[in-house]
């Protein structure tokens, strides 16, 4: 297989290794499940990650989205998943208002991971970085980029705020479950400056509801004083 990428995994590590980045294949399959089922069994909320069905992979992997992993001496240490999604009642670009027509526009942020003992070595971010160079490459139709996470993951809005994504909504998804909707529109290399600026506790859903239905975007996260904020930003005076 063609290989996407090379680095070095540094943290954590007396002597640093390579590791190698490649597209992942339908026969990489059992290798993604046995990752995920690791990562599942370190996280101490099961809420705050939807994982994939086999099927689902399976799915992406028959060329319905691109998969892209790390590998160190030919071992799966993380991957990375996007995914062009039928258009159904859940479709994520209802959440943030795009028309009947803009919905074959998306592809959406699937499941990212990193086994636990190679954290910290930005793999997350590096595989965010070469995946939608990887999607630019395919000279693709897609328009917008969105994902869902749940409050208080904080690596993973990290990630998200880090790739210059925005939260469009907050609301319960995959039966119940709250989350953030994040968007990003590809064309747009620099995102407007904001008018007006908010910040709103995270654990004050109802706050950030009211202002996400005025039609404003949070932007970014900072950690003060042990709480977590949520800057909500304006591109337009109401």
């Amino acid at each position: 297989m063609e290989l996407i990428y090379e680095g070095t995994i540094k943290k954590e590590w007396e002597h640093h290794k390579r590791f190698e980045v490649r597209k992942l294949v339908l026969e990489d399959l059992i290798d993604i499940l046995q990752v995920q089922e690791q990562i599942v069994q370190h996280l101490n909320d099961n809420g705050v990650l939807q994982p994939l069905t086999k099927e689902e992979f399976q799915y992406i992997l028959e060329g319905n989205g691109l998969m892209i992993g790390a590998f160190v001496c030919k071992e799966l240490i993380a991957f990375r998943a996007l995914l062009a999604p039928p258009i159904d009642e859940d479709h994520l670009g209802r959440d943030i208002g795009l028309t009947e027509n803009e919905l074959s526009n998306v592809i959406y942020q699937e499941i990212s991971t990193v086994l636990p003992a190679y954290r910290g070595n930005k793999l997350q971010q590096t595989l965010a970085t070469l995946i939608m160079k990887e999607l630019n490459n395919h000279e693709s139709t897609y328009r917008y980029v969105c994902c869902t996470v749940a409050p208080f993951n904080i690596p993973s809005l990290k990630d998200k705020f880090a790739q210059g994504m925005e939260i469009a909504a907050l609301k319960e998804k995959y039966g119940g479950q709250m989350r953030y909707v994040f968007v990003k529109e590809l064309s747009v290399v620099d995102a407007s400056h904001w008018q007006e600026i908010q910040f709103i506790e995270m654990n004050d859903i109802a706050a950030q509801q009211e202002i996400l239905a005025k039609g404003w975007r949070g932007f970014k996260m900072e950690e003060q004083e042990g709480k977590q904020l949520v800057f909500y930003g304006s591109k337009h005076t109401s």
